[in-house]
């Protein structure tokens, strides 16, 4: 049985459809300009009831701050709120208290008080998120250092570490030893 749609879980699921083996997966089953029916039934998309609780305390924090950076947000940013267990609730007040957030008051329209103001965009720490994000969700897919390794840069590999992808052996530069 699947768990119920929840505010929590659509950010995993927003997370996940981001995210680069998710994203190198559906390039390459894409052979034209567009994404057919048949092949989005294909993608690897992780089922809801495959996150744990740890897992939603790593994920949804991160993604709520990439995604709630304005006040016409914060809708999505109460559910997530409301919607949350203690547990994950206690992680996002941890994760706000070490954010930098909007420092401006909500403007007039904003008629519900909300837990937390939006996060500020900051492109450093978004690429940061992002790529904490992404290592995650290589592990989350099974994937071994190697093989994101492959995915980001497919020329970083030796030819002996492209003869077996799927076992953990890679070639280590001695000059990496001797740091």
């Amino acid at each position: 049985m699947l768990p119920e749609a929840s505010a929590p879980r659509i950010l995993t699921l927003l997370a996940n459809l981001n995210s680069l083996p998710f994203d190198f997966v559906t390039r390459q089953k894409i052979g034209g300009t567009h994404l057919k029916f048949h092949v989005t039934k294909q993608l690897p998309i992780l089922p809801p009831d495959r996150y744990t609780p740890k897992d939603l305390r790593f994920i949804v924090p991160r993604v709520l701050e990439l995604a709630y950076t304005a006040w016409d947000l914060a809708p999505l940013a109460q559910d997530v709120w409301e919607e949350a267990d203690e547990g994950l609730r206690e992680a996002i007040r941890a994760w706000v208290a070490g954010a930098r957030l909007h420092p401006d008051a909500p403007p007039e329209w904003v008629e519900t008080p909300y837990p937390f103001p939006p996060f500020l965009w900051d492109e450093e720490r978004r690429a940061l998120l992002r790529a904490e994000l992404d290592a995650y969700y290589a592990r989350l897919y099974g994937l071994n250092r190697k093989q994101l390794r492959y995915i980001l840069d497919p020329q970083d590999l030796t030819p002996r570490e492209l003869e077996d992808i799927l076992s953990d052996y890679e070639e280590v530069e001695d000059s990496l030893l001797e740091s």
